[in-house]
């Protein structure tokens, strides 16, 4: 299984056909890379970029032990784990979709918070109680969908900047939230929806599953599709998948109807996690979401993407979030952390470049 797709600036292929690579790698700015052999060209590839992951979750894993001991080393907690990072896993792949076109999106907690808020509704819940319990999930997913429309009709035809529009949706999400919620917490009130999603699988809880499920499905998207190829494109040199037929503002609105679905599938997820739909959900999710992205190894200029990385930048956060809390360490020595980790990710992301332009 790949597990990432690498940048390249040259002309892509006509949608539908795999772009030609010349031997030695992707070309830059129409140049054969020159990554070179052994360990450093093996680091600045796919395979070693995840392995560098997976070796940072493993000495993760192996501090938790040694200071939390079992605490750490329980089943019960690394499902912990696992259903914490679920839900802002789900948001950090359709994130990585969006920067590996070549946008961002600072709204994802806001329409996280709106969706929750509007699937919980008396209105909502009567209709879910009347039918169904899939008319809250309906409704958070069309919200997330309907939110991730409008910043993409606006950042592709609107031609503003995906950072302005994605920040006033942030704050007319967040407000609409407070005033279709007049401020209140709503509690889940159908028992069937709090039942299937608290749920578990032979022992795996539903949110995990739903977690794996969306990011097989990103993966298979991005790496064996025409929409992710075409995706790749757009985000290494817009005007260069333009000429090879590929429709850049209508590819760039559907990469933020994909995030907006994502968000609304969060949105169901949180709802079963604690019953309830506020606008309070989703804090800090973009900033989550978006480190996550970076670590895993996407670039934020775009054009490489790797759901992989992104599973395992998520899996890394969270473990780290749940050491710290073992050990009782404050909510900002975390802060810091993760702000380190997002710096120290960025200057390797611009190593790796300047090595393979080398």
């Amino acid at each position: 299984m790949s597990a990432d797709v690498t940048k390249a600036d040259q002309t892509p292929a006509a949608p539908g056909s795999a772009p030609d690579e010349p031997k030695g790698g992707p070309a830059v700015g129409g140049a054969p890379s020159r990554t070179g052999g052994g360990l450093a060209g093996f680091l600045s590839g796919p395979a070693g970029r995840s392995a560098g992951l997976v070796l940072a979750l493993l000495l993760l894993v192996v501090v938790g032990v040694i200071t939390a001991g079992d605490r750490f080393a329980s089943p019960e907690n690394a499902l912990t784990i696992l259903r914490l990072g679920s839900v802002i896993g789900v948001v950090s792949v359709g994130m990585t979709f969006v920067i590996s076109g070549g946008g961002i999106d600072l709204s994802v907690g806001a329409i996280v918070a709106l969706s929750s808020v509007w699937a919980t509704t008396v209105a909502t819940q009567t209709m879910a109680a009347n039918s169904h319990w899939i008319v809250m999930v309906f409704a958070a997913v069309a919200v997330g969908a309907g939110c991730g429309l409008v910043n993409g009709v606006l950042v592709a035809y609107g031609r503003i900047a995906p950072f302005i529009v994605t920040l006033a949706m942030l704050a007319a999400a967040r407000g609409l939230a407070e005033i279709i919620a007049k401020r209140r917490t709503q509690i889940v009130k159908d028992r069937g929806f709090i039942e299937f999603f608290g749920g578990s699988v032979l022992g795996v809880p539903v949110l995990v599953i739903m977690f794996v499920v969306v990011a097989v499905i990103g993966w298979v998207l991005l790496n064996r599709t025409t929409f992710g190829r075409r995706t790749l494109a757009v985000g290494g040199n817009p005007e260069a998948a333009r000429l090879a037929g590929i429709r850049v503002q209508r590819q760039t609105m559907y990469l933020y109807v994909l995030l907006g679905i994502a968000c609304g599938i969060a949105a169901v997820m949180i709802m079963a996690r604690t019953t309830t739909g506020t606008s309070t959900h989703g804090q800090l999710y973009e900033l989550d979401a978006i480190a996550a992205v970076v670590i895993g190894g996407t670039l934020l200029s775009g054009g490489r993407g790797t759901v992989v990385g992104t599973v395992l930048g998520v899996l890394i956060f969270t473990t780290l979030t749940n050491v710290f809390t073992l050990n009782n360490l404050d909510t900002s020595t975390q802060a810091v952390a993760k702000g380190a980790i997002i710096v120290a990710a960025v200057l390797l992301q611009q190593r790796v470049s300047r090595t393979r332009t080398a």
